[in-house]
């Protein structure tokens, strides 16, 4: 199987094709959203993903829009990520960090002084919610208020923040890190025409609406380096309102663009999945674009979005992508790629502890005990 042969990704060698996508759990320790020694043993219970992507983490406090998910701003953070990263290596597993801002899909309790979240425009967000503490402290979905519309001082600072969290990564003993530019959040809000209306030099063209995700690309890559750098990007994605009008020539610049810039990987999230559910109603483009995608950037590929292993094998046979990230199939089945090379049934999830909690849902999943190692 294609799956379980060995790839070069950036400055690492992962022994096979099978890994983790990024999954926030909200279970990051208060206060502070510091990761856990509960959060480490999650990750290193999955350190045989060839490569593991972190859940996101908000690169400042105004970056948050989830209760209780992670940062990668503050010392404590830095020293909690840390022992994730630990964790994993030593398992032998490498693990990239999710850099995320998620810009007008927040609320103001997270933000700082109880300000309005930030977006490029100040558009409402379609039935938008977000996990937010009631007053109780329990979870619960809140709706989401219209954003205020950044100004050029605030893209550039935020650009600095991007900066600075890829570096705390870096220092946390992460392996790289990963630029999440999709799912409705801040990047993806300036690349789509959906959300976008701006004037300036950050909206407009293509090549505006592009500008703020490759700008921070380059500041991230100046940090830490090319080779330890990825973008995530979602080419078709609907989630929280988004759209753009003409995604095939969008999102072909951006690769385009991107391909310049000798990154570790580039990461597509085919439209199969909107937030946590199957999408039955994506947009019949969508094969297209991803294999447009493909011409354009030439480098190491990662696809996902509701993938199985025939369907994994099929993608990577095929060209259309180098690896397979799971999500969902990892929250439930920790040995995943033993699973799939052994042809072992696989645990099903709780969706009712997807968000929030305890150990439970968490790092209670069983391993196949009849699984054997994996052979690579």
């Amino acid at each position: 199987m294609k799956l379980f042969t060995p790839i070069k990704v950036g400055r690492n060698t992962l022994k096979h094709r099978i890994a983790m996508a990024p999954l926030t759990r909200s279970r990051a320790g208060q206060p502070g959203n510091v990761p856990t020694p509960v959060n480490a043993e999650y990750y290193r219970q999955r350190a045989g993903a060839a490569l593991i992507v972190t859940e996101a983490s908000q690169i400042s406090q105004q970056g948050q829009g989830y209760a209780w998910t992670p940062g990668i701003y503050t010392a404590e953070q830095i020293a909690g990520w840390k022992t994730v990263s630990d964790a994993v290596h030593s398992d032998g597993g490498t693990i990239f960090l999710q850099l995320w801002h998620v810009g007008r899909i927040s609320h103001q309790s997270f933000q700082p002084n109880g300000a309005l979240p930030v977006a490029p425009s100040a558009l409402a967000v379609p039935d938008g919610k977000t996990f937010i503490v009631d007053e109780d402290g329990n979870g619960t979905w809140g709706a989401v208020p219209i954003p205020q519309a950044l100004t050029i001082e605030g893209i550039q600072s935020i650009i600095l923040d991007y900066r600075a969290a890829a570096r705390n990564a870096i220092l946390a003993g992460m392996d790289g890190v990963e630029i999440h530019a999709g799912n409705g959040y801040l990047l993806d809000q300036f690349i789509d025409s959906n959300s976008n209306q701006r004037d300036d030099i950050y909206g407009g063209s293509i090549e505006n609406r592009a500008r703020f995700l490759l700008e921070v690309t380059k500041a991230v890559i100046e940090e830490v380096g090319a080779d330890r750098v990825s973008v995530r990007l979602t080419p078709m994605g609907r989630f929280m309102g988004m759209g753009d009008a003409t995604p095939e020539e969008t999102f072909g610049y951006i690769a385009k663009q991107l391909n310049t810039m000798n990154l570790a990987y580039l990461h597509l999230v085919e439209p199969a999945i909107v937030g946590i559910t199957r999408d039955e109603n994506y947009d019949p483009r969508w094969d297209a674009i991803i294999k447009h995608l493909r011409t354009q950037f030439t480098g190491v590929l990662m696809l996902a979005g509701g993938y199985e292993a025939d369907t994994a094998e099929q993608a990577l046979s095929s060209g259309r992508g180098d690896i397979i990230a799971f999500g969902r199939k990892f929250i439930a089945n920790p040995d995943l790629p033993a699973r799939i090379q052994t042809g072992h049934p696989l645990n099903d999830a709780d969706g009712t502890t997807f968000f929030g909690g305890s150990e439970v849902g968490y790092i209670d999943y069983p391993a196949a005990a009849q699984s054997e190692p994996m052979q690579v």
